[in-house]
């Protein structure tokens, strides 16, 4: 898609430059801050952040507040919502930030060359992070925690629905950063939330490094399409469970239950289920009764809905389909060869999984199943930078260059070639 020209009518484009030159400013310092350093101020924002629940609670009251005179759907609406134990969560998440290692300055492959030169790789930020995102104000505080620890500067771009909720959050964090002698403008907010300061923001690339959307297939795409700065580019979840002939069926339920229903705003809810044809009538009598419990809605092929009473019809759009919403897909398959295939057309790269008995199903689903993450026997809500141990993460990346799956301190990190020589000259 050719790139459109856009006309600045107001003060947005000096606004960004000035934001993009104090990231720069504090950047220099961060790639030189030591890790002792870092993680107090780690620590201190984590406090800072229990210290002032009620301020962030009533910013996020505010939002939710509006979001739903607004008709945003239930799973925004959970996406949107903060409570105690999610501030907690925020916090809990810095702490473990804090405590990994740093991987800033690591040196990797140091070689001696045949003419004496040591040549190495040193491990360093990518600078300045510019990350715009939706409805999740939990991403301020994991975007922050871990561009800081790798001495990243990151310049935020949150969505209209999260506005009083990420300001809060935000300017907490600039005050305990600058109680803790660092830059408080080591993360900074846009708080306009018009288009053309967001398009604008794209074409930050004198300033911004790297840029990564979070949020839906438009958002995503929009960055993807009109951005000239590098994108790092997260993914929607159309996440499948597939359950073959050999499957302990109270498995299944319990794990597809938990997928589903858990949380199901988020992009590693379970959104389509393929079973196989041997199992399929007494898999779903029991999913069923037990995903009635959440009023959930089954949509299914032929086959599955002559199991069950109650399934309704799908169409070709629901085999694709992200819901984000208490609604799953149903196919049948007769093979695990159809099921990675039917799985392998309509996925989104992000998080896949079997319930199997038989080693040689599981074995053949992890080598020809292509995702980010795919699991046997476990569900696929675990697709998470805090789960996977990372303390928290910058997004799940559905691409394959640079990063993929839940990007953790590495991912936010490149390398540069350190030389060592005592005169040589090329000859």
């Amino acid at each position: 898609m050719e790139k459109k020209d856009i006309k600045d009518n107001g003060g947005n484009q000096q606004m960004l430059v000035k934001i993009g030159e104090q990231a720069k400013q504090a950047e220099a310092v961060l790639r030189n801050l030591d890790t002792e350093k870092k993680n107090q101020a780690l620590l201190q924002v984590a406090e800072a952040f229990l210290r002032h629940e009620d301020q962030i609670l009533a910013a996020n009251a505010l939002d939710v507040q509006r979001g739903k005179e607004n008709g945003m759907p239930q799973g925004l609406v959970d996406r949107l919502l903060l409570n105690h134990a999610r501030i907690e969560g925020m916090a809990e998440g810095l702490r473990q930030v804090a405590s990994l290692e740093d991987p800033i300055g690591e040196v990797l492959n140091m070689k001696k060359r045949p003419n004496g030169l040591l040549i190495g790789q040193k491990r360093v930020p990518l600078g300045v992070v510019g990350i715009i995102y939706e409805a999740r104000p939990n991403v301020t505080s994991d975007a922050f925690g871990l561009c800081f620890k790798t001495g990243n500067a990151v310049i935020l771009k949150g969505g209209k629905e999260a506005l009083s909720s990420n300001q809060a959050i935000v300017e907490i964090i600039q005050e305990a950063l600058e109680e803790s002698g660092v830059p408080r403008l080591s993360v900074q907010f846009i708080a306009s939330t018009d288009r053309q300061t967001t398009e604008l923001f794209m074409r930050l690339n004198q300033y911004v490094d790297v840029l990564i959307p979070r949020g839906g297939a438009g958002l995503i795409q929009a960055v993807v399409n009109n951005s000239t700065i590098p994108v790092i580019q997260t993914g929607t979840g159309n996440c499948h469970i597939y359950v073959d002939e050999t499957a302990d069926l109270d498995m299944a339920v319990a794990i597809i239950h938990n997928a589903k229903t858990q949380r199901i705003g988020v992009c590693n809810a379970c959104e389509s289920l393929v079973v196989h044809e041997a199992v399929e009538e007494r898999l779903l009598a029991a999913l069923k009764k037990k995903l009635d419990e959440h009023s959930v809605e089954l949509r299914g092929d032929e086959k599955a809905a002559a199991c069950v009473p109650g399934i309704l019809p799908a169409t070709e759009e629901d085999w694709g389909k992200e819901y984000l919403d208490y609604i799953l897909s149903i196919r049948s398959v007769s093979s695990i060869d159809e099921a990675i295939a039917h799985i392998n057309r309509y996925n989104t790269g992000h998080s896949e999984a079997i319930i199997t008995r038989d080693y040689g199903n599981a074995q053949k689903f992890l080598d020809e199943i292509d995702a980010a993450a795919v699991y046997v026997n476990a569900s696929t809500r675990f697709t998470d930078g805090f789960e996977f141990g990372f303390g928290a993460e910058i997004g799940i990346s559905t691409q394959k260059l640079h990063a993929r799956g839940p990007m953790g301190l590495l991912a936010l990190t490149t390398t540069k070639y350190i030389i060592y020589g005592n005169g040589q000259i090329r000859p």
